[in-house]
């Protein structure tokens, strides 16, 4: 019988241990990867990766429940406060 040598369908994660399928871009445990060179987070340089800001952005204010009610009467008291100004 001959053997044939297959290649690993995954390796060892070096940061955390975990099992990464071979391709892989990033390890779903630790986030270590192929760009960092699988380095620990105390080895990569993040000032040369283009990271998102520390603080998301911030999220829009909300309004108060009868707000929109009292955009459209506003809206409609002009539309017949103009209907009245041409009709006279």
């Amino acid at each position: 019988m001959t053997r044939r040598h297959t290649t690993p369908a995954s390796f060892t994660c070096p940061q955390c241990g975990a099992e990464v399928k071979v391709g892989a871009v990033v390890c779903r445990e630790c986030g270590s990867d192929d760009r960092t060179g699988w380095q620990s987070s105390e080895e990569v340089d993040y000032q040369s990766l283009d990271l998102p800001d520390d603080e998301p952005p911030a999220a829009p204010t909300a309004r108060a429940p009868g707000a929109r009610a009292v955009v459209v009467i506003t809206l409609v008291l002009v539309v017949l406060l103009l209907l009245w100004a041409v009709w006279r």
